[in-house]
């Protein structure tokens, strides 16, 4: 059987009919998207490397209150005790400070750790329905001023004192010995003069019980008797 005639060698190749251009387009597609798909997949294995979500409410809480500790016992240290209505002349005559260093609220006696040495207001914030300002880190007339402090405080107190006082708790309900169980799924934070930073179950009274009573109970055993000065937050 005779061949069909070819082309000469140096003709050019017919141009791709309909279906071979359609064909070559879906497979560029094909490709396309394939390729596409693995680099999603690389991108989202990746993620992890450089995107870490955010810390909990709960998680800032518990790290501010152990800055907040380390800063109470350095001033202890310095000052003989944590600041109260009597370190206040000390700490003006030493420091020369403008702040206002009254003793009505945890914002007012806060600013003596400022005053001493502190330099961040962030760690007396954390996110509760009354610390309704994040601090700006301005150290002047306006430190710590309402809004920028979340963290009630129990004044009065010194670092010789049993090791189980509560000295700085989170979020307590101002004027009252109740904590708000919203901000922190149902716990408070409460930092002892141990230095430990635990979470507290709340009760549905808003109460943390401890040892069958009320945390701030006079009989509680820290409390030798005497019920705790707390200061709130303004």
């Amino acid at each position: 059987m005779d061949l069909p005639p070819q082309p000469p060698p140096d003709v050019p190749a017919p141009p791709p009919g309909p279906e071979a251009i359609r064909s070559r387009r879906i497979m560029n597609w094909k490709t396309l998207g394939a390729l596409s798909l693995f680099l999603g997949y690389l991108i989202l294995l990746s993620i992890p490397t450089f995107y870490t979500p955010p810390p909990a409410p709960r998680t800032i809480a518990i790290s501010n209150i152990r800055q907040i500790g380390v800063t109470l016992f350095a001033f202890d240290d310095q000052y003989g005790r944590f600041p109260d209505a009597s370190t206040i002349p000390a700490v003006q005559a030493a420091t020369g400070t403008t702040l206002h260093l009254g003793d009505s609220s945890s914002n007012q006696l806060f600013r003596q750790l400022l005053a001493t040495g502190e330099r961040s207001e962030q760690i007396f914030w954390a996110k509760t329905p009354a610390s309704r300002k994040k601090p700006n880190d301005l150290l002047g007339a306006d430190a710590l001023a309402p809004g920028e402090c979340a963290y009630s405080y129990v004044a009065g107190l010194t670092s010789s004192g049993d090791p189980e006082t509560p000295v700085v708790m989170i979020p307590m309900i101002r004027g009252t010995l109740k904590f708000d169980p919203k901000p922190f799924d149902g716990k408070a934070i409460v930092l002892n003069l141990d230095s430990s930073a635990t979470a507290l179950p709340i009760d549905k009274n808003g109460d943390v019980i401890l040892n069958g009573m009320n945390l701030f109970d006079p009989r509680q055993p820290f409390w030798r008797g005497k019920a705790p000065d707390i200061k709130y937050p303004e």
